[in-house]
């Protein structure tokens, strides 16, 4: 019997077209002036004026380093998270171990390797790339790229830490405890955020 409706992609055997995926796109508008209107210890805020769809914008930004995180996983598949004061936030919130790509000449990974050591004294011996992201898009230029680490272990010296760092706390959790404090409102740093739900997708 033939079935007069079976008709199109699926009946002749060809691919269903089904819409491009979901990706951002690169954009350069015309930067007619550029400055430096506060020049900071760690970051400096520019204002730009851009010819956007042929009208004048001014835009202010902070002019961010970039930085690295690292997703350090132990044998036990749990995840080390540290809790650290932040100012802005008036919050002693958990996150990843983190640090800005601040030394001139210095590799994202080599980075994330540095930080592991001078804010929780760990090695690893595997170390992939689980995730990169724009942090504040609308107020900042900042792009974070999160490592994931495995074969964890303590490095021989301990690192002497001052000022925030000083009274790091460290700690092991699974993932799930992590995603579950996420979505309870628990837990609100966004590297720390998307690094344990990238990680989930990932498993």
């Amino acid at each position: 019997m033939t079935d007069a409706a079976a008709t199109g992609p699926a009946a002749t055997g060809a691919p269903a077209e089904g819409p491009t995926p979901l990706a951002d796109e690169p954009a350069s508008p015309t930067v007619t002036t550029s400055e430096v209107v506060f020049e900071g210890a760690v970051w400096n805020v520019k204002r730009d004026t851009v010819d956007y769809n042929g009208k004048p914008m001014v835009r202010e930004y902070v002019a961010h380093t970039g930085a690295v995180a690292v997703l350090a996983v132990d044998d036990q598949q749990r995840v080390l998270v540290i809790q650290q004061y932040r100012h802005p936030i008036r919050t002693r919130d958990w996150e990843l171990p983190a640090g800005l790509l601040d030394a001139e000449g210095e590799s994202e990974l080599d980075a994330a390797k540095r930080e592991l050591a001078e804010e929780a004294d760990l090695q690893a011996t595997t170390w992939d790339e689980l995730v990169s992201f724009h942090t504040t898009p609308g107020g900042n230029d900042e792009m974070v790229t999160v490592f994931r680490a495995t074969g964890v272990s303590a490095t021989a010296d301990a690192f002497e830490r001052s000022d925030e760092e000083a009274d790091i706390e460290k700690r092991w959790v699974s993932l799930d405890e992590i995603v579950d404090g996420v979505l309870a409102g628990r837990l609100h740093n966004s590297i720390l955020s998307i690094a344990a739900l990238a990680a989930v997708a990932s498993r």
